[in-house]
Parts: C-alpha cells; structure tokens; sequence
C-alpha cells in the first residue's frame, strides 16, 4: 500500500524526523489558509498523487509550456493561482503513463534554503533477507539513471535485523554523503529515525529524494515516498487508514476484498492462475504466442467457489479482454472447485468472450466433467502450451 507525500512525512515525524513544516488542502481556499500557516516568504505547492517525477510532470489540460506538480509561490496570490492551477486537472509523469492522475489533493510546505541534496531510501534485500539503506550524494536525480551512469556514487549498507541498527551504520550513512561536523551527528540521528519508522509500521520501502542540508547547516526530509508490506497491515489500522483509494484501480480495490492478487495490465487476454510463479509463465506463454495479457491475477491456493466467482467477474468487467485463460494446478486447490466457479461466473455474467481451460492435479477429471457438462462453450486444453496456442487462436478469430 502506498501514501501521499503529505502522509509519509507526519509519519515520518512522529519517529522524530526532521520535516519542513506543511499541511494538506484538498481546495484552493485550504491551500491558501495553509500558506497563512507557514512563515514563508517562499511557500512550495506540490499535486499530491501516487507517483514520482511530480516536478517534470505535465498537465494535460494546461498545455505543454504549463509548469508542473511542483511549484515554487513567492505570494499567496501564486499559491492560489498553482493550487487552482493543480486541482481536478491530470498530471502526466514518467511513472503515470499517458492516461495520467487526476489531482485531489495539495501539500502546501514550507520553501527551503537548500545547500546541497542527498539520496536516502530503505527497502527489503530479498536476496540477502535484511534491511538496505541505499545513499547517494546524487540527491534530486533518478537513482536509476546515478545506478547506471555512476555507480560508485551510491552505497548500500545491509542492516542484520537480528542486530537492528547501530551507531556504525548511521556512521557509514554519513560518511557516504561526506558529512562532517554537525552534518555528520544529525545524519547519524536521522538515519536511526529513519530505520526504526521503517521496522515499526512495516515499510517494505522508504525513499527520500531529496534529503536536503540547508544553507544554516541542518538535514531535511524534503519529499518521501512509502509504500507498506500489505500483507502486515491488518497490525497497523492506523496506517491502513493512511489508504486513498481514489489512487487506485477500481479492479484492483475490488479484488482486495477477496484477498486476489490482481494487476491490471495493458493486453486483451485475461488470466486467472493459482500461484504467482504460475501466473508468470501463464503471461509469458501468451506472450511468446503472439497477445499480450490483460490481467495478473492470483486466486492463491485455498481459494473457495465464491473467491474464484470473484475473480472471474473482475476479469470480465474490463472490457480490454477478448479471451480468457484459465490456468489451474490443483495441489491444495481442488479443481472441482475451480470448476464451479468458473461455470456459476460465466452464467451469472453471460460470458460473450472465448474461454480457455486448462486444469491440473486434484480432482482434475471432475472438473473437467463439471465444465463438459456445463453448456458453456468452454475449450479445454491439454497443457500450458496447447492452452496459449488456444486462447490466442479463438481470440484472434472472434476480432
């Protein structure tokens, strides 16, 4: 689950972080109430949606010479023209795609002397199962595009969580950013503060770019992007109440209800897999046939009827999908089971588009008999390769 910046940095400050002061305005009134709030002479109005490259960004509706997410208001006249600028408009970036966000919310912040800034991010090394911190002196850019032209300027510190954090990697941290003095205390601080909101609320990724050292010689968090572990959210109902759904895919939001794990994707052949690395080579497989898939969507392995009725009208209510692929090996799933849900869904919705089935493992011939006899112009397929080669036939038949 991710948050708003505005969210990440109140969390981020109850651990003691260091945030410039700010405060959210869902219209252009509480973004000018919010401005009164700050000292300023300099106030800072950034779109508020879940998305990266918010100051490159481009509003679709205000032209291509139009300023982006992220401006810079010198008066509250410039607050209220950006914050009426931002609100109800879509924000294109590099991490949006075309279709773009629509801006519902400001953050309103205080504008900064900034000297110099800093990459700082946290996440989960799957390889190592610890805790990274990952630094750069490249602050403000793409840690992409640092990764690849300049490599040595970023530095990885693995945190053994049996050991937690200690005064040696919040030294490390500093000496990567060549922080000295003063500087150098308060990225130890920070960095301690940084790792125990991490650990506390579950994060599975915590980037701040840029963190900022002002010109008066202290450390920022300036923005702050957070996503949380959802599987460890029902231990945290305060962060679970953090959630915007207006950021979300309707289909996706719905699907979380079943606990499914679905994503939306950009082809035109749906899939319902149980298990993820199933899943993967089910979207693989179409691929290497030619279609692209529509959906990832993973039933898991104790899935019931209902789930399974689920999820098979999530796949259908997108009205990309042309043709479905049903690929299920039934180790603790029962393919009856899948079978039913499958014929009281195709039903239930009156399925207009080609259906391909392919099941494998626990009572696979009573759920090939349950679909044979269903009425339903069901295909049946041998094996994951005969199921792609299917679905893709039927589909590009019925274009």
């Amino acid at each position: 689950m991710n948050i708003h910046e505005y969210q990440a940095k109140e969390l981020l400050a109850k651990f003691g972080a260091a945030v410039p002061a700010g405060f959210a305005a869902l219209t252009v009134e509480e973004a000018v109430e919010a401005a009164k709030k700050l000292p300023g002479p300099l106030y800072v109005v950034k779109a508020q949606i879940h998305a990266g490259g918010r100051g490159k960004g481009k509003f679709k509706e205000l032209g291509p010479d139009a300023k982006g997410g992220v401006r810079l208001s010198k008066t509250l006249d410039e607050v209220k023209a950006n914050a009426a600028d931002m609100l109800g408009n879509t924000l294109v970036t590099i991490q949006t795609g075309e279709a773009g966000k629509q801006v519902n919310r400001l953050y309103v912040t205080d504008g900064a002397d900034i000297a110099k800034e800093y990459y700082f991010s946290m996440l989960v090394d799957r390889k190592t199962g610890r805790i990274a911190m990952i630094v750069s002196t490249e602050g403000g850019m793409d840690i992409e595009t640092v990764a690849h032209d300049t490599p040595e300027k970023i530095t990885t510190i693995i945190i053994d969580p049996a050991e937690g954090f200690m005064p040696h990697h919040g030294r490390a941290v500093a000496f990567a950013l060549n922080l000295t003095g003063d500087l150098n205390k308060q990225a130890v601080k920070m960095a301690e503060q940084l790792y125990k909101a991490f650990v506390a609320t579950d994060m599975s990724m915590l980037e701040v770019n840029p963190l900022v050292e002002t010109t008066d010689g202290k450390l920022f968090v300036l923005d702050a992007k957070v996503s949380f572990d959802s599987n460890a959210l029902y231990r945290h109902p305060d962060v679970f109440a953090l959630r915007d759904e207006t950021e979300e895919d309707p289909a996706e939001i719905e699907a979380s209800k079943y606990d499914l794990a679905y994503i939306k994707l950009d082809g035109n052949i749906g899939c319902m897999v149980n298990g993820a690395g199933l899943a993967m080579a089910t979207m693989d497989i179409i691929k290497l046939n030619g279609e692209f898939p529509a959906n990832f969507l993973d039933v898991g392995g104790g899935a019931s009827k209902e789930k399974v009725t689920s999820a098979f009208k999530i796949i259908l209510a997108d009205p990309a999908v042309k043709g479905i692929l049903v690929n299920i090996f039934g180790g603790i799933m029962k393919c009856d089971i899948i079978a039913e849900g499958i014929v009281a869904a195709a039903k239930e919705v009156n399925l207009s588009v080609p259906l391909v089935v392919r099941l494998e493992g626990t009572n696979v011939q009573q759920g090939k008999d349950i679909l044979a006899k269903s009425g339903l112009a069901i295909v049946p397929a041998d094996d994951l390769g005969d199921a792609a080669k299917k679905i893709v036939a039927e589909v590009r038949k019925a274009a």
